[in-house]
């Protein structure tokens, strides 16, 4: 049985308001997340809203949404924040610290995780020990510490709900089949802008032309991560986690629409896939509210628009990251914490023009035959693994390109 339904079983109850903690607001995923709670005023209430920087636009969706409380990350924001919301009644909080202890409030029903990167790990690990049901958005937060955040879980019966389309496809496909053995899960990729090329042309590639995405508008991260195969890479070790699998039982499928999110593949060999147009608001309106599913007005999908799907094989020779992530699955241990932490940052200077998009998997493999491997890591393990890492790499990038 997948991890993600372990005790926890779907129940009829009547419509109660959930109060939503929002991590990451102002990002992408936070974003439209609250497009989903604005069209779902009788069903979702906004109790927690937090952002890293953008003070602007949190101050904007505290107006809009009267959180009980605010948090921002950058401390010398917090003076801005305080006037701007000197009339409400949210209460503003800054620092990491706070937002860890925020999450922990009893009013909260469920957290949505969508903080970019490491940030993610210790709020999660906050709210579960608070016993709060995680909508997870930040799959490194999986990627760094699955086995210590899925058996934190467990201990204190969290549900841990995809947000990412195709875990959330995968989740949706296992509906019912709890006791139904998976064969092979197959985590569909778009391919990025760069499908199909060579490395001769990756050489030479930009950060503008990195950042357009065929299918689908994120941040500017995993945008990036999309177009180098790293963000498949991630998923391939987040699903381990989510889905209680072996490395043998994941692959990864290039699927240039984005249609066909993912697929699961039973052990009688018939196979179920969930569908839909590229729109994230519906993974997370899914994990929200699950396990209801309610009405909305995204647009819907259509065949006769769609007349191909097309399937091909991954290319992990010309984009290195997909091997490197299945590399690091194999080894266990901190070594996904390690690709993490280098891939962190090989992709802020590839966005600030001091690294190539070739030189990025160069200096992510470099860090993972440095490092020491821990079979068994515990958090402060994770947490020096991702220091040392993330020195490392600066030095790579700062003496080399």
């Amino acid at each position: 049985m997948p991890f993600i339904n372990a005790g926890n079983e779907i129940e009829n109850t009547i419509l109660i308001k959930r109060n939503i903690a929002i991590l990451g607001s102002t990002g992408s995923i936070g974003t439209q997340a609250l497009e989903v709670i604005r069209q779902n005023p009788d069903r979702f209430s906004v109790f927690v809203l937090t952002a890293q920087s953008n003070a602007a636009l949190l101050i904007q969706q505290a107006l809009e949404f009267h959180p009980a409380y605010v948090v921002i990350g950058d401390e010398s924001k917090c003076r801005e924040i305080e006037t701007a919301l000197a009339g409400t009644n949210s209460k503003v909080l800054c620092g990491l610290n706070e937002l860890a202890a925020v999450v922990t409030s009893p009013e909260i029903d469920i957290v949505l995780t969508a903080l970019v990167g490491f940030a993610g790990l210790q709020p999660t690990l906050s709210a579960i020990r608070a016993g709060k049901d995680i909508a997870l958005a930040n799959k490194e937060t999986l990627v760094v510490a699955g086995e210590l955040v899925t058996s934190m879980a467990s201990k204190y019966n969290v549900r841990i709900l995809p947000v990412d389309s195709e875990h959330s496809a995968i989740f949706q496909c296992l509906a019912g089949e709890e006791n139904n053995p998976i064969e092979k899960i197959y985590l569909t990729a778009s391919g990025g802008p760069f499908r199909g090329k060579t490395s001769e042309f990756l050489s030479t590639v930009t950060k503008t032309e990195a950042l357009k995405h065929p299918n689908w508008v994120m941040g500017a991260k995993i945008t990036i991560d999309s177009a180098t195969l790293m963000n498949k890479g991630l998923e391939v070790i987040e699903a381990k986690w989510l889905f209680d699998l072996d490395v043998s039982q994941i692959d990864v499928i290039v699927h240039p629409q984005s249609i066909v999110h993912s697929i699961v593949q039973f052990k009688d060999g018939s196979m179920k896939a969930q569908m839909g147009l590229p729109d994230m608001k519906l993974p997370i309106q899914y994990a929200l509210a699950y396990p209801e599913r309610i009405e909305n007005t995204f647009p819907r999908f259509n065949f006769l628009n769609y007349p191909n799907l097309t399937f091909e094989q991954a290319d992990s020779k010309t984009f290195r990251n997909l091997s490197l992530a299945f590399e690091a699955l194999h080894s266990g241990g901190n070594m996904p914490c390690v690709i993490n932490a280098a891939n962190e940052v090989v992709v802020a200077e590839f966005l600030n023009n001091r690294v190539g998009f070739l030189q990025m998997s160069d200096v992510i493999e470099s860090c993972m035959a440095k490092a020491s491997l821990v079979k068994n890591p515990s958090l402060e393990d994770y947490l020096e693994t991702d220091r040392e890492t993330r020195i490392y790499a600066q030095e790579l990038v700062t003496n080399r390109w």
